[in-house]
């Protein structure tokens, strides 16, 4: 990426971004030590700026504005043409500020100074094998972002928004089955003021502590307490609504399909109860999606359910194509499982999917099945049928219930063709 226009930093005028611990001045290196000297201005929260003695780092400080992202162009064209240091709490690309300068500015116009993150420490602290423990933030995200990561056995980190968050995370392990959790309280980390404590979630009794902590989670889940991994395919019990969804196996099949990868992103048309959205979510951290329902009471029961189960980042909108302006980024899949007949709703679905992106489309009527006929015979892909069937009681004895059938057609968009390169000679 190229040096933002503008801004005034560059590979030879770099921005210089220093990761500070609790420590404060004494953990830093010297080269950050001379730079944090030789700089001009300081920006950082009050926090970090607090961190620096007045008789060593004599630059002005600025302290960040709130919110801080889109005030960052017009500050740092403020301060352009001057030695600037960017202060960061431990590795600055680890959930920090050196991310977001890097889409701003490029790689090649940062200098990086980074000290160990929080997660570093705690795994230290702890004994845990840091390449093996997740880690989930709650700093600018709703704490149910940790759900996906709950697994009986497994080790978390959650890197805290605040001094409360502790007490939500406990919360949020005692409502989902996992109450019988050790959790464990690290404050301050790396500071004279560093203070370690635990307990089990569900007799968790401590008072409010200090804002800067990370919570550690080793999750031991309640025998009765369902099993909810991030394979599709979640017990349809899991799901608020009035019934409208696609039941459990059908959804296996269909996520199956769709075959997400990390930082895709999915547009889930007629979303019913928004779970071919919520689990292609649940796949990966960094999966996006937008589901698209006509029905208000339907688009708050979407909204519910993937708070519930750990993706709140789900988009709702309104009725399909009508909403799909208002959904500006390109979709990388598409799944149509409601108005497949009505007018227009695949071309419309089809000209907004990426060239080389997928899209499964559902039947299970009589015209929704007879037109998935004619596109596969339009656009190629593949046809499957499929039937589910459940034991249930008849009188003393067991019978199979047979679900209605589900055709599904999945096909992926050809790429664009590449221009002609050629020339006369």
């Amino acid at each position: 990426m190229s040096e933002g226009p503008g801004i005034g930093f560059g590979p030879n005028w770099p921005l210089v971004v220093i990761g500070i611990g609790a420590d404060g001045w004494d953990g830093l290196g010297g080269p950050a030590q001379r730079e944090l000297a030789a700089c001009k201005v300081l920006l950082g929260s009050a926090r970090q700026l607090a961190l620096l003695p007045t008789s060593r780092a004599r630059g002005e400080r600025v302290e960040w504005p709130s919110p801080l992202v889109p005030a960052l162009p017009g500050l740092l064209e403020r301060y352009a043409g001057q030695r600037v240091a960017v202060l960061a709490s431990g590795d600055p690309m680890f959930f920090g500020i050196g991310v977001t300068l890097t889409r701003l500015l490029g790689a090649q116009s940062l200098r990086v100074f980074p000290q160990p993150s929080s997660v570093s420490l705690a795994c230290a602290r702890l004994g845990w094998a840091l390449q093996e423990t997740p880690v989930v933030s709650a700093v600018g995200r709703p704490v149910e972002t940790v759900l996906p990561e709950l697994s009986d056995g497994r080790r978390v980190l959650v890197l805290s928004s605040d001094e409360y968050t502790p007490r939500q995370v406990v919360d949020l392990l005692v409502r989902n089955g996992f109450g019988r959790s050790a959790v464990t309280v690290l404050e301050q980390l790396g500071g004279l003021s560093e203070r370690i404590f635990g307990g089990t979630a569900a007799e968790w009794d401590r008072p409010i502590g200090d804002a800067l902590n990370v919570v550690a989670v080793d999750c031991v889940a309640d025998p009765a307490a369902p099993r909810l991994t991030r394979i599709p395919g979640l017990p349809d019990e899991v799901y608020g609504g009035d019934g409208q969804l696609t039941k459990a196996e059908v959804r296996a099949l269909t996520v199956s399909a769709l075959a997400p990868a990390p930082g895709e992103l999915l547009w889930d048309v007629g979303g019913g109860s928004g779970t071919i959205a919520i689990e292609w979510c649940r796949t990966h951290p960094a999966c996006r999606a937008v589901t698209f329902e006509r029905m208000d009471s339907r688009r708050k029961q979407i909204a519910a359910n993937a708070a519930a189960l750990g993706v709140p980042g789900v988009q709702v909108q309104g009725a399909a194509p009508a909403s799909f302006e208002e959904a500006t980024a390109v979709p990388d899949a598409i799944f149509i499982g409601g108005g497949l007949t009505q007018d227009s709703m695949f071309d419309a679905c089809w000209e907004r999917l990426r060239p080389g992106g997928r899209l499964v489309a559902a039947a299970v009527t009589a015209e929704s099945d007879a037109l998935l006929l004619q596109l596969a015979g339009q656009h190629g892909g593949a046809l499957r049928r499929m039937q589910i069937y459940r034991a249930e009681p008849l009188g003393g004895f067991t019978a199979w219930r047979p679900h209605l059938p589900v055709t599904q057609w999945s096909v992926v968009k050809p790429a664009a063709a590449q221009a002609d390169t050629t020339t006369d000679d």
